[in-house]
Parts: structure tokens; sequence; C-alpha cells
């Protein structure tokens, strides 16, 4: 089994156990993050689009960290402009631990001051 997931503009194939270098998350070691699927295969067969609304890869942040460096040079010949630049792209390490079903969110629970004020006011209406 395995799936295809998105992040940073960039698609990551990935199956249970599996260690990726995705873009740099906003996430604390060791916590948990989840993917949404884009495209999920299985026993069952290939699952992609409406199929896999539900399905989330679930991931631990392993490491945050930069790559190799990349020199930048910019050169324009017989005009002496020469700019030399470095750049050392940031990323986190993530471990797969499942792929699977997303778990359900939370329902938002009215406050209790609200429910009162529409209580006080289906009772209002009643009166009338």
């Amino acid at each position: 089994m395995y799936a295809i997931f998105e992040n940073g503009s960039k698609q990551y194939k990935v199956s249970v156990g599996d260690t990726v270098k995705v873009e740099k998350l906003n996430a604390e070691v060791g916590a948990t993050v989840q993917f949404p699927a884009v495209l999920v295969v299985d026993e069952a067969g290939v699952k992609c689009g409406a199929e896999v609304a539900g399905i989330a890869v679930t991931a631990e942040v392993a490491v945050h960290g930069k790559d190799k460096k990349i020199i930048v040079f910019k050169y324009k010949s017989k005009k002496n402009e020469r700019k030399k630049q470095g750049h050392r792209q940031p990323y986190t390490t993530v471990k797969v631990t499942a792929i699977g079903a997303a778990p359900a969110k939370k329902r938002v629970v009215r406050a209790k001051k609200a429910v009162a004020t529409e209580e006080a006011t289906a009772e209002e209406a009643k009166a009338e």
C-alpha cells in the first residue's frame, strides 16, 4: 500500500515507515502532522479524486534542517556585472506512521449563553 500526498507544491510517494524530506513545516519535533492524500493504491485498487476525500497520510516530525548549499552566480558579459549568492533550503524530515481515514473534526459546540437566548426567543414566540 502506498499513497501520494502534496506539500509545498510537490508530490511525494510514500508508504508506512518511509522517511521523507518535505518543505519546512511549522511543527515541533515529535509532533504528528497530517497531509491530505491525492492518490492511494492498496489491495482494493487505485483511488483518487473524490474517493480519497477522507484519507490522510499521518506522519511524525523527525528533524528540521537545511540542505546542501547551492551557488547562484549571475554574470553579464562585457558589462562587468557579477553577482554571487549562496542558498540553503530549509526542510523537515517526517516519518510516515499511517495511511488511512483522517480523524473526524471536532464539532463546534455553541456557547451556553447563545443557546439560552435562542430558547428564550423560542418561548417568546410561543407566548405570542
